[in-house]
């Protein structure tokens, strides 16, 4: 039997990271049961909170955690749920009594942790993922590399697992995360049914096709600041870093080294992520062909443009368009019908 502890945050945590969880892990607890494998529960599962009693979404829901950490003396698997981005350091700095706990559970009974979207933040102030592969929500990755310079942040992956350690990407990714926790200690056959009984895709590995990128400018170099600014308004040229710097004043080598300090990307990086994300929306919204959304944000080489689109969002611009233009599903469905 696991020992499972479903921490529950202090604030405004997302409640669907501390109910899913739950509900995934008795399922399977079922599921187990009903296929003769286990006589009794796998999974002994708690909600663990700092206090008894929680209010989430200002009053509107509460939960009632039936341990605090205190009475906790041993535990196996410790899940850590997401955290709201409203007031986001506040709720942080309220839910730090948990890192030392989370340690002696670590250090003293080697208990497995895994980290859920924002959730990756109280994981990161342990220090157990210095150095490791982490994953986190994309819309909190600049500052989540700002805060940890020693994680190993990982952009695409929906999940990551090293030495014991596992985290998951943005939001409802954290249901990737319990089918891959499922598959380790309970078996491919228990994952399976999992993914059929609650509809989760299985083996989703990718998270780059989510993400929306919106220029990194929480920085106050205005010369950078006017660089992206003229990168963002000319998504149709090509542009070089040595065009940049001269309209900068600023000779190339230190343009590139301020422009990644204040963006944490290279020039080069920042100009392909600025027109792959105007290529996403041409090809989203409009019925222009792959190589038309091509040669609008600037690429006239069809191979050079399908591999930095796949490297920055996870598929091919075909697949891309097939999966998100409403005309093309629209056209689909009416010759499937």
């Amino acid at each position: 039997m696991k020992h499972v502890s479903i921490l529950v945050p202090k604030g405004n945590a997302i409640l669907s990271s501390v109910v899913g969880p739950y509900k995934i892990l008795s399922a399977t607890n079922r599921f187990l049961k009903n296929s003769g494998v286990r006589n009794d529960d796998f999974f002994d599962i708690h909600l663990v909170g700092l206090d008894r009693d929680l209010s989430l979404y200002n009053g509107l829901f509460s939960i009632h955690c039936d341990k605090i950490i205190d009475e906790v003396d041993k535990t196996d698997i410790i899940l850590i749920p997401a955290l709201k981005t409203d007031n986001f350091l506040e709720q942080l700095e309220d839910n730090l009594p948990f890192v030392d706990w989370i340690l002696k559970q670590r250090n003293i009974h080697n208990a497995e942790v895994a980290s859920m979207c924002m959730g990756a933040f109280v994981l990161a102030q342990t220090g157990l993922v210095d150095g490791k592969q982490c994953s986190t929500h994309w819309a909190a990755m600049e500052m989540f590399k700002k805060m940890y310079p020693k994680v190993n942040l990982v952009s695409n992956k929906i999940v990551t697992e090293e030495d014991g350690i596992y985290t998951s990407g943005g939001a409802y990714s954290f249901l990737n995360l319990m089918l891959h926790l499922i598959g380790k200690y309970c078996g491919r056959d228990a994952a399976i049914y999992i993914s059929k009984y609650f509809e989760i895709e299985i083996d989703r590995q990718d998270q780059n096709q989510f993400v929306i990128f919106q220029g990194q400018k929480e920085h106050n170099d205005v010369a950078i600041k006017e660089a992206q600014n003229f990168i963002e308004s000319n998504v149709t040229d090509k542009i070089s870093v040595e065009e940049l710097a001269k309209k900068s004043a600023i000779s190339s080598r230190n343009f590139v080294r301020r422009f990644k300090k204040a963006t944490q990307n290279t020039p080069l990086e920042y100009i392909q992520r600025v027109k792959m994300e105007a290529a996403k929306r041409c090809l989203e919204t409009t019925q222009q062909n792959v190589n038309e959304v091509m040669y609008q944000v600037g690429y006239a080489d069809q191979k050079a443009f399908r591999t930095v689109f796949k490297k920055y969002v996870g598929l091919s611009p075909v697949a891309y368009k097939a999966k998100y233009n409403m005309a093309v599903l629209n056209r689909e469905r009416t010759t499937a019908w």
